[in-house]
C-alpha cells in the first residue's frame, strides 16, 4: 500500500470511528461557566442580530462547521451536505485536511465539491503544520486553490501524530514554516489545534508569527487519542492502542484555553467539545469571537442537507435565545455581557494567573 492509499484510507476510518465508537470526553468547561440572567431585557426577540465579520467575511451567525473529513469517495456526499448547509444558513465551514488531496488526485472531488456546493459561504483549507516544510507556500496555495478558500487552517494534531501507527512525529521547524506561510499566502491563516487546546504562551509565539485566527480545538469532546487508540487496536498495534487511551483526556479544556488565547490575540474560535448554541454563547460571552462543533453535524450530514440545516438553525435558535435573556441585541452586546466562572476552570485559571479569573 503506497502512502497516498493509507492517507485516503485513514480518512475513512477516522469517520467510521467517530460515527460507531466511543471517543467523547467530558471536561470542556462549559459547565462551569454560567450568564447573568437578565430578567428586564428591554429588546424584542425579533430584533437581535447573530451577525459577526471573521476575517473579512460576514457570517449571519457567528458558528463554524470545524474541520472533519475529505480525502475517500464516502466523504464527498458528507462535505457536500455540510457546505451546502452553510451556504443556507449563512455560517463559515471548514474541510478536513486536504493532504490527500494534494497526493491524489482522484481524491480532490471530496474536496472541491464544497465550493461547489457553497459558492458564498466562508470555507476554509485544511493543511497540517507537520506537512508545512514538505509543501511549503506553494502546496499551501494549491490547497487554497483546490477549494477556491476563503482562508486556510493549519492544524496543529501532534499527540494525535505521537499515538498513530504511522503518524508524523517530526515537529521541528514548524513555527518558522507558519510564519513563512502568513507571510506569503493570498488568503487569512488561521492556526488550530485538534482536541488538546492552546497555551497562552503558544498563542502569543502564533500571533508573533502573524496568525489571523486561533481556533482553540481544546479539550472535551472528541478525542483523537482515542480514535487513534481503536485504529491500533484493528491493527494489533498494542503499544500504540496503550498510548492512545492513557493520553485520552490529555489537554487545556475549551474555556480555559479560549481566555489563554483571549490574552494574546483578538481573533480566536473556541471548539472542543462545543455541542449547543448555549455554549456558542458562553464562548462569545467570554470574548472569542464564535463557536466551532463537528462531531454533532457528521451524522447529520450523512442523512444529507436538511438534516444538517436542522442541527445548524437548532445552534442559531439556542444562541438567539442566550442572546435575548442577556439583554444582548448584538453579537457585540453578548461579548460585553456579565459572565460567572467557577468550579475547576476558575482554579485552573488562577493557577495560571489569567487576567480578572
Amino acid at each position: 500500500m503506497t502512502e497516498s492509499d493509507e492517507t485516503v484510507d485513514r480518512k475513512d476510518d477516522h469517520v467510521r470511528i467517530v460515527n460507531e465508537e466511543d471517543v467523547e470526553e467530558p471536561g470542556t468547561g462549559f459547565a462551569d461557566v454560567s450568564l447573568v440572567h437578565e430578567a428586564l431585557p428591554e429588546i424584542h426577540r425579533d430584533e437581535i442580530d447573530p451577525s459577526v465579520e471573521f476575517l473579512g467575511h460576514h457570517l449571519d451567525a457567528p458558528i463554524v462547521i470545524e474541520s472533519m473529513t475529505g480525502g475517500h469517495p464516502n466523504t464527498t456526499k458528507i462535505n457536500r451536505a455540510l457546505a451546502a448547509a452553510a451556504e443556507e444558513v449563512g455560517i463559515a465551514m471548514g474541510v478536513g485536511s486536504q493532504r490527500a488531496g494534494l497526493e491524489d488526485e482522484e481524491t480532490v472531488e471530496s474536496y472541491s465539491v464544497v465550493r461547489e456546493a457553497a459558492p458564498t459561504a466562508f470555507v476554509y483549507g485544511n493543511i497540517g503544520a507537520a506537512q508545512l516544510e514538505e509543501y511549503g507556500v506553494a502546496g499551501v496555495e494549491a490547497a487554497v486553490e483546490m477549494i477556491d478558500a476563503d482562508a486556510i487552517a493549519i492544524h496543529c494534531n501532534f499527540l494525535q501524530e505521537a499515538v498513530q501507527p504511522e503518524g508524523d512525529v517530526d515537529a521541528r521547524g514548524c513555527l518558522d514554516a507558519i510564519e513563512s506561510v502568513c507571510d506569503g499566502l493570498s488568503v487569512p491563516v488561521l492556526v488550530k489545534e485538534t482536541g488538546n487546546g492552546f497555551s497562552r504562551e503558544t498563542a502569543k509565539r502564533l500571533t508573533e508569527a502573524g496568525v489571523d485566527a486561533i481556533d482553540v480545538a481544546g479539550k472535551g469532546g472528541t478525542t483523537w487519542s482515542g480514535v487513534e487508540a481503536y485504529r491500533a487496536a484493528a491493527r494489533n498495534e498494542r503499544r500504540e492502542e496503550r498510548l492512545g487511551e492513557r493520553f485520552r483526556q490529555w489537554g487545556i479544556p475549551t474555556v480555559a484555553s479560549t481566555l489563554e488565547c483571549l490574552e494574546v490575540h483578538d481573533t480566536v474560535v473556541a471548539s472542543g467539545g462545543v455541542r449547543s448554541g448555549l455554549d456558542v454563547a458562553k464562548a462569545i460571552a467570554l470574548g472569542a469571537t464564535g463557536g466551532g462543533l463537528a462531531k454533532p453535524f457528521l451524522r447529520p450530514a450523512g442523512q444529507g442537507t436538511d438534516a444538517v440545516v436542522e442541527v445548524a438553525e437548532d445552534l442559531v435558535a439556542e444562541l438567539e435565545t442566550a442572546m435575548f435573556v442577556t439583554g444582548s441585541r448584538t453579537v457585540n452586546d453578548l461579548q460585553d455581557t456579565d459572565v460567572v466562572v467557577g468550579g475547576p476552570t476558575r482554579q485552573y485559571l488562577e493557577s495560571r494567573g489569567v487576567a480578572d479569573w
